[in-house]
């Protein structure tokens, strides 16, 4: 499974990384206020749903299901389920991406009730209209990057979505050589969202094995009517740190700039989730759903114990130095163009306290395939609702009083209700098996984390603040490096992990999981 996570990891930090400077520009071509807020609404309203889909949310219903059926009724069964959902969920998106585009002045009015009287709502519904093409396209490509995901072909899973950041950072370069106002840019790169959806589909037709599934159809027999009820939870479940962004996002419309803060804010904390919490949806769902239909007890253990060990030595590193490095990381990312440097002490105020989510939804991660390889997805749905509720609740409230930054809060607090009410109705109806290392483990895992926090909390104070882009990259850099530098330190001294430990581990991976 570590390797399986690692090359999953792997495809989805370049996406981040390209991601971060996708940001960036966009930070620069369209800096804050009514354009860029009406954008950055629109593509949180589009990523919600893509994520829906994407980033190992169908795996959580549509891997156990075809397993079951592969092993149980054979190969070709297999396929021609996979036939019927790739047929169905195309047809089914196009049909709802038609009437999205139509209903979008309410949907847009309801999601941002702030923007009401202002020209900020008509942006927003032009540039989520031109956005909706791509919802239809990321249909069948999610139904086929999970066919390969239970096969135990990670590789084109883990890069493809980088064809997305790539294709808007290019169109991203012409406008800044052409010169064009924000308006004009926003309209092109919401153009451009539909155009990569449609790329990403390309790459993976030309790739597609013939047989994982058989020729599409449509089809809403019983058993289809089944998986849909089983996928429908699984997705909005897989999708909690973006349901929760999006409800801060309604939230921050009523105040000038703030979607804007939050949207830059939470693309920085999205970085060490996606790495972590992807790998968990697309690896650690097909290797629970095969152990527990081979009713294997240690297997199922030892996938849940690594998976832990391996959130909590990501996240927690992670949640510290984002904290501790908010300021100088958004100054660097984000501070050019029209981007002024009241945004960025602004968004690293934000970032400090969104931060603290990162933890919680890196849980959710770790134990929501617990459920889902057991075919539950009601109840993280349920966990997934009561965060939300939580959230819009306490930002509310919180925003009140704090603005931008309560909100943050307020998004943080759902988080952890719902990694909270997962943990409980996991220990109620099964029990989360975690074997004796990582017993041991987790714990020196957490001191390694806090120790490194507060050595670079420290070693902050005595950094000089730099103006030029270099000098601040190279420092950023060198304090990052040193950082991971001491926290694998720790681990190995902590008797965590060493270095031919690791290697032993992904070794031991069998090569199968690495087929493209």
């Amino acid at each position: 499974m570590i390797r399986s996570f690692l090359t999953v990891s792997m495809g989805t930090l370049a996406s981040r990384l390209l991601g971060f400077l996708r940001d960036a520009m966009i930070a620069g071509l369209l800096g804050t206020g009514p354009v860029a807020d009406a954008f950055l609404a629109a593509f949180q309203l589009v990523n919600v749903i893509r994520r829906l889909l994407t980033e190992g949310a169908l795996n959580a219903a549509l891997v156990p299901a075809w397993l079951k059926l592969r092993e149980t009724e054979g190969a070709d069964a297999a396929a021609r389920f996979a036939g019927r959902v790739l047929g169905t969920v195309s047809v089914a998106l196009a049909a709802v991406t038609l009437l999205i585009g139509v209903a979008m002045p309410l949907m847009m009015s309801a999601l941002a009730p702030g923007f009401l009287g202002h020209a900020t709502l008509q942006f927003a519904v032009d540039d989520a209209r031109l956005m909706l093409p791509y919802l239809a396209f990321a249909g069948p490509a999610t139904v086929m990057l999970a066919l390969a995901s239970a096969q135990g072909r990670f590789l084109l899973t883990a890069f493809s979505p980088l064809l997305f950041n790539i294709a808007l950072i290019a169109v991203m370069a012409a406008l800044i050589v052409a010169r064009h106002d924000a308006a004009t840019c926003a309209l092109v790169l919401a153009a451009t969202v539909g155009v990569a959806g449609l790329l990403q589909l390309g790459i993976l037709v030309l790739r597609r094995d013939g047989k994982a599934a058989a020729r599409p159809t449509v089809s809403f027999d019983a058993p289809m009517r089944g998986f849909l009820a089983r996928a429908l939870p699984a997705m909005v479940a897989s999708a909690g740190p973006q349901l929760l962004a999006l409800a801060g996002a309604v939230i921050a419309s009523a105040s000038p700039s703030a979607v804007s803060w939050l949207y830059f804010a939470n693309r920085l904390v999205e970085l060490p989730l996606g790495i972590v919490g992807v790998a968990m949806g697309t690896v650690q769902v097909a290797e629970l759903a095969r152990a527990v239909r081979g009713g294997e007890a240690r297997a199922v253990t030892e996938a849940e114990s690594r998976g832990l060990e391996l959130a909590a030595g990501l996240a927690l590193p992670a949640t510290l130095g984002l904290i501790v490095l908010s300021a100088p990381i958004v100054r660097l990312l984000f501070e050019h163009g029209a981007f002024t440097a009241a945004d960025s002490s602004a968004t690293a105020r934000v970032l400090m306290v969104l931060a603290l989510a990162l933890p919680a939804h890196v849980l959710v991660k770790a134990l929501s395939p617990a459920f889902f390889a057991r075919e539950d997805t009601t109840a993280p749905l349920l966990a997934t609702i009561k965060g939300i509720v939580v959230a819009i609740v306490t930002a509310l409230l919180l925003g009140h009083f704090f603005g931008a930054a309560g909100i943050a809060a307020g998004i943080a607090c759902g988080a952890w209700s719902n990694a909270a009410s997962l943990v409980r109705h996991g220990a109620a109806t099964f029990g989360f098996s975690i074997d004796a290392a990582a017993r041991r483990r987790l714990p020196r895992i957490v001191a390694a984390a806090l120790i490194m926090g507060g050595l670079l909390w420290l070693a902050e104070g005595f950094v000089p603040a730099f103006t030029h882009a270099l000098a601040q990259a190279a420092t950023l850099a060198g304090e990052i490096a040193v950082a991971l530098a001491v926290y694998g330190a720790l681990l190995t001294l902590f008797g965590v992990t060493s270095w031919p430990k690791a290697v032993q581990a992904i070794r031991q991976t069998r090569s199968r999981d690495l087929r493209a």
